[in-house]
């Protein structure tokens, strides 16, 4: 069984929002951005960092995917984001389409760059990390996870929502990680505590 970063897994969904033109332009590195409501309701114990984890936009297939949750010191952002790099190639822009992600793992902090090479180099590194860590069995279960698989029909009929998700997890204040609340975790239920997974899975 996976022993899991606090706070973690995190599951996430909102609406692909623009973002600072980037990824694709300066890096080569396209990515997709969560609303501001999604990145002002991350819990505490999700802090700034570079994450791995699953992604999927509206009806399509689940991809691994590697995020970055911060300011992105390089380039001294103003606003927080939630930036995913989903490891596919799509063949157009999917602004306005529902993503849902779930953070499994964790691979550094954030940190500035000397050059746009270096911060090029570090993230190319990430997302080899991050397909590494996906590929493992036990982190290989959460790509039909429910969240996933229950896929909002709102999705599928051009009405997207930044809350409630399939009535499994929301974006509320702690992503429904509420006291009480359960969600489903690879093949079995764990219940969730002050937004923890309690079930011997959390390190």
């Amino acid at each position: 069984m996976a022993v899991f970063r606090r706070g973690l897994p995190h599951f996430a969904v909102g609406t692909v929002v623009k973002g600072f033109g980037r990824g694709s332009k300066e890096l080569g590195i396209p990515t997709a951005n969560f609303p501001e409501d999604v990145v002002e309701n991350l819990p505490e114990d999700i802090g700034t960092g570079i994450y791995y984890g699953w992604a999927k936009v509206d009806c399509g297939p689940t991809y691994k995917m590697v995020m970055s949750i911060g300011w992105n010191p390089y380039y001294n952002n103003k606003k927080k984001s939630m930036e995913t790099h989903i490891m596919h190639v799509f063949d157009n822009d999917f602004y306005g389409s529902e993503l849902r992600v779930v953070m499994l793992g964790y691979v550094r902090p954030e940190k500035n760059f000397k050059s746009l090479e270096s911060l090029i180099e570090a993230i190319n590194s990430d997302i080899a990390e991050a397909d590494k860590q996906l590929s493992l069995p036990e982190l290989q279960s959460f790509r039909e996870h429910a969240f996933f698989l229950k896929k909002s029909n709102a999705a599928c009929h051009n009405g997207i929502s930044n809350g409630l998700a399939d009535g499994i997890l929301s974006n509320g204040i702690a992503n429904g990680h509420q006291a009480n609340d359960t969600a489903i975790s690879g093949s079995s239920q764990d219940t969730i505590v002050n937004g923890t997974i309690q079930n011997g899975q959390v390190s």
